[in-house]
């Protein structure tokens, strides 16, 4: 289970990626919510041991359990609607006490896990629709319980995960064609049915924030769009080098309030005013190295499931920031996705951590495999010289 590698495979670059970005959060965090800088500094040095931990586990070896995985999950995410906490209209939470746990965040890396090693199983027979069609339905159990919290963003990001992982896995481009065929017309009629005042597909929190960007102008909705206006003001009024952390100014939008849960769904605004176009930069490109640095691990992965880890990963981080940064700047409806590494949020923090930690492990696992394969050649080479 666990193995010892060679220090010098170990992919220090990430770490040090990681711990870049993180310092930033604990900062932005910090300046947005004072009580709350001290948690989100315990959250990154537990996430680090974590990071740690996994990092030396075999993959491989968690893969064997890749069904009790997938059960597990399943369980978990039913535990929610057994005893979650509700808040905002979305139950999604369960409270520990100490802490509380949104198991969706966690789900996330154990579907990438589930499907990391049935895609390689399935691997010669992804061009048939019944494999297809097996895996669909393997996901549809998580992504119905998930989307009934109601949770919509991460029902989406979940759709998006699979889809890049199972091209990864070497889907057919026939049954590519045939899905978006079929799917470019469902997203239509769903898009046609959501915009009007009696459907019942989404919840209506969700359909105004949705006709909220689509019609800005509407007064109806003009409390939706607020603070993704108030965002933009924050972030522009940054400039280029910011106001500095933990300003005094009373009209930013940390003093004035004018940014609800700026702490979470909205720290790209406190990293404009306070960190301004040189701060904002300074993160895209570190979560935009860290996506890159997963994916290039997984390109030098020993196998398939590897590889899936790791684009899966990436996936993560790098549509989450997306949409994050999109919600902040007013280009996508407000949706309430944390900024990776940066937004406050422990259950989040630490599922991420869990992720790079596996990215870590495949490098290592890629590493001793190519190392001693190389040293096997040049014995059997010293042997044919004798």
């Amino acid at each position: 289970m666990i193995k010892q590698y060679k220090l010098r495979f170990y992919n220090f670059k990430l770490v040090v990626l990681l711990l870049a970005i993180s310092t930033i959060g604990i900062l932005l965090v910090g300046s947005a919510m004072e009580s709350l800088k001290s948690k989100q500094l315990f959250g990154v040095i537990f996430g680090m041991i974590i990071l740690l931990v996994v990092s030396l586990m075999d993959f491989s070896w968690i893969l064997n359990f890749y069904w009790f995985i997938y059960g597990f999950n399943i369980i978990m995410l039913l535990g929610i609607r057994i005893f979650g906490s509700t808040a905002g209209g979305a139950t999604r939470w369960i409270d520990l006490g100490f802490i509380r746990f949104q198991p969706t965040e966690l789900s996330k890396i154990l579907l990438i896990l589930f499907f990391a090693k049935y895609f390689m199983l399935h691997e010669k027979n992804l061009s048939e629709l019944k494999t297809v069609g097996k895996s669909v339905g393997l996901l549809l159990v998580p992504l119905a319980l998930i989307y009934n919290q109601p949770d919509l963003k991460n029902t989406i990001t979940v759709v998006i995960l699979f889809c890049v992982m199972i091209y990864v896995a070497g889907l057919g481009y026939r049954v590519i064609g045939g899905v978006l065929l079929i799917a470019i017309p469902l997203i239509v009629i769903f898009l046609s049915i959501v915009v009007q005042p009696d459907q019942k597909l989404i919840k209506d929190y969700q359909r105004q924030r949705i006709m909220s960007f689509l019609y800005p102008e509407n007064e109806e909705y003009s409390d939706d769009i607020q603070q993704q206006q108030n965002s933009i003001t924050a972030i522009g009024s940054g400039q280029l080098t910011g106001k500095g952390l933990n300003n005094n100014e009373v009209l930013s939008a940390n003093n004035g309030n004018f940014v609800s849960e700026i702490q979470t769904d909205f720290i790209f605004a406190v990293a404009g005013e306070e960190l301004g176009f040189i701060g904002c930069l300074t993160i895209v490109i570190l979560l935009l190295l860290i996506s890159i640095e997963c994916m290039r691990n997984g390109l030098k992965s020993k196998d398939l499931s590897g590889k899936i880890i790791c684009t899966g990963v990436a996936t993560i981080v790098a549509f989450q920031s997306f949409i994050n940064i999109c919600v902040a700047t007013g280009l996508m409806p407000n949706t309430g996705t944390p900024l990776p590494f940066v937004s406050y949020g422990l259950t989040s923090l630490w599922s991420l951590f869990i992720g790079m930690g596996l990215v870590i492990n495949v490098g290592l696992q890629q590493n001793a495999y190519s190392d001693a394969a190389s040293k096997s050649l040049v014995h059997k080479g010293v042997e044919r010289k004798r």
